[in-house]
């Protein structure tokens, strides 16, 4: 049965598209950034005894350019070029007001030998591996308490060589978490741009801790079946801008995280301030945009634009369960085309997975002004799947604006949510009925007329 409008409530719907400007608040840190800025130092790999013949391992000629270039730092910075070649190497680092620079037929392979990858301690707000107690594996690219860092190139690429680690987790041989391909922690200034980056062991873009990074410009690729490669995940950072990418993997395209339970909580640095415009990508086992399901430093001001999600299997998720505690607040994301989605949008909170035992099973998270507008959908199989935790509070799920042509006999199934809602097709589920306008316009999250 078709949902119905009052006059009134159409014309109050139209005058508020008509006088309102959905514009990303706080955008202004996404603007372009200049990737050819000259810095007053540069070496090229092979000065320090890169070959570039996918055979050589090149990890020491890493580590001594930019030990060599760390003299420049308070010198203006420097550059380390990449020309082309196939540069296999072991997990290295990076240094403060440095570019890494690829040229566009420069391969970064990452090594096929764990070994190559030190272990290092565990995030504090994870209290362990992500996936095995204990340690990690440190990323192929790595850099901590960085200021000023530029990773870009002329398309190059940086390919972790991943199906040997994936082939170590689905045999249970790791002894440690797997690494990711890029991780910069407590750092700041962060630029990542025109780069394609293939197959990553795990997470593979992950700014933690970090203010101020930018992501532009990427293409992000691995198997749909490759496990847990997610494309990027902030964790724990602020002022993140994520913007024209194309990502296709094995799991979540984005994913929002702050920290793993009683860890996370204890942490308690949150994500906010993430802007993300622009991005396109599918999977089969993970979903578009995800909010969680570690999220236990809490989550807010996240403003997503523009997205087109089409053979996956969630266009939009939020992640948590009993023992992450903390929010997931202000989340305003519009905009959105679908195609071929088994589910439009999903709140699971029954992930089950903990650090340990420690975890407080009381700890329950807030999930509240929650804005999901303008979207359109076509071989949709699920409108929503909203599951809140009963006696918690999930409230103030605003939907406005949103066709699906959906195949399920059921399209919304709600439970242990409240919200709001207007112009929706098909109509939505009991607990959201109840219109937006006029009465409720100040219970959802919408944005200023202005960036």
């Amino acid at each position: 049965m078709k949902r119905s409008f009052s006059l009134v409530n159409v014309l109050l719907v139209l005058a508020c598209f008509t006088h309102t400007t959905w514009a990303v608040k706080g955008s202004s840190y996404c603007k372009k950034t200049d990737l050819r800025e000259v810095r007053p130092h540069s070496v090229t790999i092979t000065e320090f005894g890169a070959v570039g013949d996918g055979i050589t391992l090149n990890t020491k000629a890493f580590q001594n350019a930019i030990f060599y270039l760390n003299s420049f730092a308070d010198k203006g910075g420097a550059k380390l070029f990449v020309p082309a070649g196939w540069w296999l190497t072991g997990s290295f680092y990076l240094i403060s007001h440095l570019t890494l620079w690829l040229d566009k037929d420069a391969v970064i392979l990452g090594s096929k030998n764990s070994d190559d990858w030190p272990v290092v301690d565990p995030l504090p707000s994870y209290g362990r591996g992500r996936e095995l107690p204990g340690g990690r594996h440190r990323s192929l690219i790595y850099g901590h308490n960085l200021t000023d860092v530029i990773i870009a190139g002329d398309n190059g690429t940086i390919d972790g060589q991943g199906n040997v680690w994936w082939g170590w987790f689905r045999s249970k041989t790791l002894n440690y978490t797997r690494p990711h391909l890029v991780e910069l922690m407590n750092s700041t200034g962060v630029v990542i741009s025109n780069l394609t980056f293939l197959n990553s062991p795990f997470w593979t873009i992950h700014p933690v801790y970090c203010s101020h990074v930018i992501v532009q410009n990427v293409t992000i690729l691995a198997p749909l079946d490759s496990p847990n490669t997610d494309g990027i995940d902030p964790d724990s950072s602020d002022d993140v801008c994520i913007e024209d990418c194309y990502i296709s993997t094995g799991d979540d395209l984005i994913a929002i995280k702050s920290g793993w339970d009683e860890y996370g909580i204890s942490f308690a640095r949150p994500t906010t301030n993430i802007i993300i415009h622009r991005v396109t990508g599918h999977n089969r086992n993970g979903s578009g945009i995800a909010i969680g399901s570690e999220m236990s430093g809490g989550v807010s001001e996240v403003y997503a634009e523009n997205l087109y999600f089409f053979d996956s299997s969630t266009a939009i998720i939020i992640k948590t369960a009993h023992g992450r505690g903390s929010f997931v607040r202000n989340i305003y994301i519009s905009n959105v085309t679908l195609a071929g989605v088994d589910t439009a949008i999903k709140f699971n909170s029954n992930f089950s997975q903990h650090p340990d035992e420690f975890y407080d099973p009381n700890a329950l998270p807030v999930i509240e002004r929650i804005t999901v507008k303008d979207v359109t959908g076509d071989k949709i199989k699920v409108a929503g799947l909203l599951k809140g935790i009963e006696g918690d509070s999930f409230r103030s799920v605003c939907l406005l604006n949103i066709t699906l042509n959906v195949t399920s006999e059921s399209p919304w199934n709600c439970s242990y949510v409240q919200g709001y809602s207007a112009l929706v097709s098909p109509e939505t589920c009991e607990p959201l009925k109840e219109s937006i306008y006029p009465r409720h316009y100040s219970d959802c999250y919408l944005l200023p007329n202005h960036l």
